[in-house]
């Protein structure tokens, strides 16, 4: 199964027997008003129109625990997660899509929380909102109670030595830009730089300017490029486990299978007491 779904695509399925539960995941990191409030507020963008019948998740709140010692977006408690998707309508019977305003990174950390916690149909539909090109409501849906219950371990999940470990022995790709990975600039969390042998590979040249995923040759392509070769061990982080899941879900079109570092720079930088690299090289 494609982890990806097209805007035409999704409106042949909303017109058939099984229609997938729609999942508005409008996110972006953003910095707070005076008032301490983000500057985005994906629930006024939803209220202001969405996709028939989608249900607005919560990022910070539902598919993500509170920021800490784990990072800036930790796993989220598992008994949130499941009543929230159980709150959108999502059972394990029914395909899952989420979308957001197009960026695809918090449409692509739903993605990935699904599949790792055992939802055997769920993608992401490609270009978000923008690509859309059917009708738009207002009106917040009351679905049906969802029936699904996390059962974690489905896919791939890395703690810091479990990444240490496979920037040594697999490839280890960095998601976040270029600069923040050579440690030139590090503008949220406490250092800059990346882990050791961790390669760059930032998640925006997955994409083409209109924010869709480049085919899957191209894909594969660039990751073989970057060393990832066949049978090869292949892992993700990027700041705080949002964008890494868009490379994840990149690397799924692909056909390689990789595992998420949720915690990522935000855990791993705040302890001085691991290693840090900085430059353009891995080492």
């Amino acid at each position: 199964m494609n982890a990806i779904i097209s805007a035409s695509e999704l409106a042949s399925e909303l017109a058939g027997d099984n229609p997938p539960v729609l999942l508005d995941v409008r996110w972006q990191l953003s910095v707070a008003r005076a008032n301490g409030e983000p500057a985005f507020d994906g629930r006024a963008e939803y209220a202001a129109g969405h996709l028939p019948g989608a249900v607005f998740v919560d990022l910070d709140r539902e598919l993500a625990g509170a920021p800490g010692a784990g990072g800036r977006h930790p796993l989220p408690d598992l008994a949130v997660f499941g009543a929230a998707m159980r709150r959108a309508g999502v059972s394990a019977r029914r395909p899952v899509v989420a979308y957001d305003g197009g960026q695809g990174w918090a449409a692509a950390r739903a993605w990935w929380l699904l599949r790792w916690a055992g939802h055997p149909n769920v993608r992401v539909l490609d270009g978000g909102l923008p690509a859309w090109r059917g009708p738009v409501e207002t009106a917040v849906p009351t679905p049906a109670e969802g029936d699904f219950a996390p059962v974690p371990g489905a896919a791939g999940l890395l703690d810091a030595d479990g990444a240490a470990a496979l920037a040594r022995s697999g490839v280890l790709f960095d998601a976040r830009a270029g600069e923040r990975y050579r440690g030139e600039v590090e503008p949220i969390d406490p250092v800059g730089g990346h882990i050791p042998g961790a390669v760059s590979a930032p998640t925006t040249d997955n994409v083409t300017e209109d924010g869709r995923f480049r085919p899957a040759e191209e894909l594969r392509a660039r990751f073989t490029t970057l060393g990832v070769s066949e049978g090869a061990d292949v892992g993700v982080y990027c700041g705080s486990g949002v964008s890494g899941a868009h490379e994840v879900l990149a690397l799924a079109v692909a056909g390689i299978p990789a595992a998420l570092y949720v915690g990522s720079w935000s855990e791993w930088s705040s302890d001085p007491r691991r290693p840090v690299a900085v430059g353009p090289d891995p080492q």
